[in-house]
């Protein structure tokens, strides 16, 4: 078949439909459950794209006749992803407990704790602004400059081998064998890239999957569930004591066994996991020890308020804004180019191969937009009232978040980085002058302005994903608006029944995330730091800020040591998360490493690389789902069967 006659045969097949609309919303609602879980638990979150396209292949592959095509995947990974994000989006994981966690005494304002409804209404407000924005983008970014978008890119690749799909290589695409761990250097997202060689044969890796991948998934997940529910009657054994009880009560450095760690190390790669094991040992092994002793931190260690972890969660404050801005610096430098003429690229007028009837209408997207800030103003209005947020300041949150989702897609597209933490600091940074001496607000509208960027940018990984698979853009937007409205709800029940049965932010869930927006809002508002950060703020900050820059202009040069320049976001989660957190996932690095190193040696036959990723996945899916377990447990006042090991006070589910 040529490639007019594929095409054709591309845009005749339905890929909206209902089963690859349910499948994806299935999928979306496992990994809305697992993100919350991990945001809440760590302040991480991933898209998990690829591994929807590799539970959506081989659902198709077992319950349904005719398989799914490689279009219907699409729209499954894409529905997966626009539902299985939005705890971020929507702030679950941070901007929503760190309203819960003011004062009247501190911030002029008592605690919001958002009811069911109001949460819904939140989610409602912030929800579909991202979706829009990303359909204009896309013709810029994806037709016309056509960025690499490597996650979205890996997807593409990943389904095209599943379904022995020929893959176009247009956009300079080159594809080799292996796979290379991609970090998109945010508290929020790992992706891994999967890249295939072009003389392998794509029917044998895809024959790996479909022979052994159900095999791998299931006994990976099994493996990762019963550990989980194991831990939940039995609580130490997430909490091993591996480096003497006195560390563990008094210094918390004990040890988790996780397997969703171990996965999640395996997806980020080596060189992150390295990074964030460097942050950890900079954090908890010398800072936490130094301003306790000092005195600049006398409560408890794990104490956010008075004790070192709240000391040192300043240092990484300094650390995440400073990389992340610097980390946009070049793509706003090539933007202005672009814009003025002097970095315009030629030849790419309109290269747009989609019929009118498979894109989206610019009028849609015109009223969609106009429809979500004057909708999403009247519900942030109804949830916070004038007195936490003006209405003009929201709406000017909204076109914040606008201007910020250009850089953050540029980002994304250049780079596999999309800095939403950094965007939704300079948003706060903003609101500092236009609402000042006002926690809420700035909060808030930091939170608007952060989520309009994420989705688009998320959203746009999906859409390259399409664009190289020739999936209509149209059918996509469809399942992005599906999978959106869902999660809201779903996020909604989810967190909900968390904070029913949980303290949030508390011992078992201390959302990290939660206590850098209210940290840096309570400093814009009142301008004074615990005793001694300013001085550390500036230097963890400037350090950052040179490593950035060098990283950045490694990638621009092509230099390959790029990727081993420390992460600045990924040494900051460092400080964030009790050292369990990152070793388990230095241990998931190590297996990548050596894994890839030993299939290079060997010459292992092809297929056999993807195999880690989906056990990976199966590990982090595992123990997500069972957490619900954990929490029908909890909610029927079923506790843990002994809490051995815990007297000391190390575990959480005995604290």
């Amino acid at each position: 078949m040529d490639a007019a006659s594929r095409q054709d045969a591309d845009t005749a097949t339905p890929e909206f439909t209902l089963r690859s609309v349910l499948v994806g919303l299935a999928i979306g609602c496992l990994l809305c459950f697992t993100n919350l879980y991990f945001g809440l638990q760590t302040g991480w979150i991933s898209m998990m794209s690829l591994q929807s396209a590799l539970i959506g292949y081989l659902i198709g592959k077992t319950f349904t006749h005719p398989s799914f095509t490689p279009q219907e995947n699409v729209v499954i990974q894409t529905t997966a992803v626009a539902t299985g994000t939005l705890p971020l989006a929507a702030g679950f994981v941070g901007i929503i407990p760190a309203l819960s966690l003011l004062s009247q005494e501190t911030d002029g304002v008592d605690a919001l704790k958002l009811s069911w409804l109001q949460g819904v209404e939140w989610s409602l407000a912030v929800a579909f602004f991202g979706v829009f924005l990303a359909v204009p983008l896309r013709k810029q970014v994806i037709i016309k400059e056509k960025l690499a978008f490597p996650s979205g890119t890996a997807t593409a690749q990943l389904i095209s081998v599943l379904h022995q799909t020929p893959l176009p290589q247009p956009d300079g695409l080159t594809r080799r064998r292996g796979y290379e761990a991609l970090q998109s250097d945010d508290v929020a997202h790992e992706e891994t890239r999967v890249v295939v060689e072009e003389d392998v044969p794509q029917d044998v890796e895809g024959e790996v999957v479909k022979k052994e991948g159900w095999a791998d998934l299931l006994y990976s997940f099994g493996a990762s569930a019963a550990l989980t529910v194991a831990a939940y009657f039995f609580p130490v054994l997430f909490a091993i004591p591996l480096f003497g009880t006195h560390l563990a009560r008094e210094w918390l450095w004990s040890f988790s066994p996780s397997l969703s760690y171990v996965g999640q190390g395996v997806i980020m790669g080596f060189p992150i996991a390295l990074s964030m094991n460097v942050g950890m040992l900079v954090g908890w092994g010398i800072l936490s020890p130094l301003a306790k002793l000092s005195g600049w931190s006398p409560g408890p260690v794990g104490d956010m308020a008075t004790g070192a972890r709240g000391w040192i969660l300043w240092v990484a404050l300094a650390v995440m804004v400073s990389d992340s801005l610097v980390s946009l610096v070049p793509v706003a430098w090539e933007l202005v180019r672009d814009y003025t003429g002097h970095g315009k690229r030629e030849g790419h007028e309109d290269d747009e191969e989609e019929p009118p009837e498979r894109l989206v209408p610019l009028k849609w997207v015109a009223w969609g937009i106009g429809a979500s800030i004057l909708l999403g103003t009247l519900l942030v209005w109804v949830v916070f009232g004038s007195d936490g947020i003006k209405s003009w300041a929201t709406v000017i949150g909204f076109v914040l978040g606008c201007l910020l989702s250009v850089l953050g897609v540029r980002a994304l597209g250049e780079t596999d980085l999309n800095p939403v933490s950094g965007l939704g600091k300079v948003s706060q940074l903003l609101f500092a002058v236009i609402q000042p001496r006002n926690v809420v607000a700035n909060i808030v509208a930091g939170g608007v302005a952060e989520a309009g960027a994420m989705q688009a940018g998320d959203l746009m990984q999906d859409l390259k994903t399409g664009h190289l698979l020739r999936a209509s853009p149209r059918a996509q937007f469809y399942g992005q608006l599906v999978g959106s409205a869902v999660s809201i709800v779903v996020t909604t029940v989810a967190y909900s029944l968390y904070t029913r049965v949980y303290e949030i932010p508390g011992k078992e869930f201390p959302a990290p995330t939660s206590f850098v927006w209210l940290n840096l809002a309570r400093l814009l508002r009142d301008g004074s730091l615990p005793p001694h950060t300013g001085q550390f703020m500036l230097a963890f900050g400037l350090v950052a800020a040179t490593l950035a820059g060098a990283k950045a202009h490694a990638r621009a040069t092509g230099a390959s040591w790029a990727r081993w320049i420390p992460s600045g976001v990924a040494f900051a989660i460092g400080f964030l998360n009790t050292p369990s957190f990152s070793i388990s996932r230095l241990i998931g690095g190590v297996v990548e490493l050596l894994y890839r190193r030993h299939l290079a040696k060997t010459h292992t036959p092809p297929g056999r690389e993807i195999r880690l990723i989906i056990i990976a996945s199966g590990f982090v899916l595992g123990e997500g789902v069972a957490s619900i377990v954990g929490l029908v447990f909890r909610t029927c006042g079923v506790g843990a069967a002994s809490c051995w090991g815990c007297g000391t006070g190390i575990c959480a589910g005995c604290g």
